[in-house]
């Protein structure tokens, strides 16, 4: 399932909404508008870069959360080019097993290739270059090493003005440093040392939601610790929200992913960052930053105990972390964990009696924490998400 917001718009404004989206570059890439469940209004994809708040002639429609439909014309577009380098009938031979689905950064896009056609990456890269005429780069994803969990990436097609290249790509053309635009913010990224997931904003923004509930309930900004937080997308989210943080702790294993989490925030709160990071270190007043290990964190008095957000963005491991990460909250008032977890469908329910184990007593009027299947990690495993409001 790929989540995302879109647009609702009545049936009789959506040529002019439509056309108002596409002057500002929203419209989400390769989907398309669909028809609400009613049948009285369309559903218009937006893409990352588009505001969280729509501003005139735009803010008097909802935008709603709901799953992308791919755009069939995309796709055939992709498969017309495949077919004319190799011909239908290799196409109709490997038909599922050719990479239909893609993920964008910014003006790079990164395909996973099964084994089955990894002799046709060169037609691969090609026609996902023709039928996106945008992209800068394709990646292969040639799966998860090492102990911070990078992508290993290879460039399999660049584009140099009007010419594709599919072998030999030079340097300047295969730079995976890149800015994407999420949720007003510009987030410096380099899926080949720190990986995020552009397809999970519809999360983030459900964490926003969520944390401004909390700030609501509390009746001041939120403290929030990020133990796990790569070059900073969930704080590009809570970040754009006026008055929502106060302090932040901000802290990942991965140095690569620090360093650009501080040109990240030197951005976001126009204020002085170092250039390269360091141990955790109070930068500012209201700003925790640096290298640490989450499983350290509660270990230390001056960070216990002081959180009203703990974001467990580890999904992997969260089960194995979230019980040395309940001390981080403030249990002196309401406070919430948001976090995901990768499990086979069929273990669901055991994680979540695992989950409400490891946690406090919930805030009362709550729901007990329950995992919902956001979308499919591969062919046995679901990328899952909760949240656990805790009671003082």
């Amino acid at each position: 399932m790929n989540v995302m917001r879109h647009l609702s718009v009545p049936n009789r404004q959506v040529e002019g909404a439509l056309d108002h989206i596409r002057s500002q570059g929203w419209l989400a890439e390769g989907m398309r508008v669909f028809a609400s469940e009613d049948g009285t209004a369309r559903l218009i994809p937006l893409d990352p870069r588009a505001p969280l708040e729509m501003l005139e002639p735009l803010a008097k429609f909802d935008v709603i959360s709901h799953e992308g439909k791919p755009n069939e014309r995309d796709n055939s577009d992709w498969w017309a080019h495949l077919s004319a380098l190799i011909g239908e009938e290799a196409v109709e031979m490997h038909r599922e097993a050719w990479p239909s689905s893609h993920e964008f950064f910014g003006d790079m896009m990164i395909v996973r290739i099964d084994d089955e056609v990894a002799g046709y990456v060169s037609e691969i890269a090609q026609a996902k270059l023709q039928a996106h005429p945008h992209i800068r780069l394709v990646l292969s994803d040639d799966g998860v090493v090492g102990e911070f969990r990078i992508r290993e990436l290879s460039p399999i097609g660049a584009r140099r003005g009007e010419e594709i290249l599919l072998h030999d790509i030079p340097t300047e053309l295969s730079d995976t440093r890149v800015h994407v635009m999420e949720s007003g913010k510009s987030i410096l990224c380099d899926p080949s040392r720190a990986y995020f997931s552009t397809k999970l904003q519809s999360e983030r923004l459900e964490t926003l939601a969520l944390a401004k509930e909390l700030r609501s309930l509390l009746g001041r900004p939120i403290r929030v610790c990020d133990s796990f937080c790569g070059v900073g997308p969930a704080l590009a989210a809570l970040l754009s929200e006026p008055g929502l943080v106060g302090d932040v702790l901000a802290a990942d294993l991965n140095p690569d992913a620090v360093e650009m989490l501080l040109d990240n925030l030197r951005r976001w709160d126009r204020r002085d960052y170092p250039s390269e990071p360091s141990p955790l270190t109070r930068i500012h007043e209201d700003r925790l930053v640096g290298v640490a290990d989450a499983i350290d964190l509660a270990g230390d008095a001056a960070i216990a105990g002081e959180w009203d957000l703990v974001l467990v963005n580890l999904p992997h491991r969260t089960l194995e972390l979230l019980p040395l990460l309940v001390p981080l909250l403030d249990r002196s008032s309401p406070s919430l964990v948001r976090g995901r977890l990768v499990v086979a469908e069929s273990e669901i329910d055991a994680a979540n009696a695992a989950i409400r184990s490891a946690l406090p007593a919930r805030l009362e009027g709550t729901p007990e924490p329950a995992l919902r299947i956001k979308r499919d990690y591969n062919s046995t495993l679901r990328l899952c998400s909760f949240e656990a409001w805790i009671a003082p």
